[in-house]
């Protein structure tokens, strides 16, 4: 019987000090570095990011990431030079705009978080053995807002 009382005497300070270094570790969050990134778009392209975020990989680097939605790549751009945001995800061509207007303060682009377009043909209907040829006399609407409708 004392082996059992032992026994359950143990395993509850076990417990407990797994829920004090628990607490412990969220109270280390009070030492994190806030940083707002500002995105174009929410995309696929960017999961990876999205995975990290959920699983707590930027809290253990220290870091607590605010992911904000910011349509746009000018309103990316004015977030990021307002210091409404820290790091901005779009394209190259509102800092390029910036630049050529002889802005002394401009950003700089330093990274391709995507290698290729983060666009997709999709269908309504189920297409066997597609072909490019197959878009002609078709129209194709651009995927966001502000996209363009092609004709082919």
């Amino acid at each position: 019987m004392k082996k059992i009382i032992v026994g359950l005497i143990l395993c509850g300070l076990v417990i407990a000090g797994f829920f004090i270094l628990k607490d412990n570790k969220k109270n280390d969050n009070k030492d994190l570095t806030k940083v707002k990134v500002g995105e174009v778009t929410h995309s696929v392209f960017y999961a990876p990011q999205y995975v990290a975020h959920s699983l707590g990989y930027f809290e253990d680097e220290g870091l607590d990431v605010e992911l904000l939605l910011t349509s746009g790549a000018d309103k990316v751009t004015s977030a990021v030079l307002s210091g409404d945001v820290q790091i901005g995800f779009c394209g190259s061509e509102a800092t390029i705009y910036i630049y050529q207007q002889g802005e002394e303060d401009y950003l700089v682009n330093f990274a391709a978080l995507t290698k290729r377009d983060g666009s997709f043909l999709v269908s309504r209907e189920k297409i066997d053995d597609f072909s490019v040829e197959d878009l002609k006399g078709k129209k194709i609407l651009g995927g966001r807002q502000g996209g363009r409708t092609l004709k082919l």
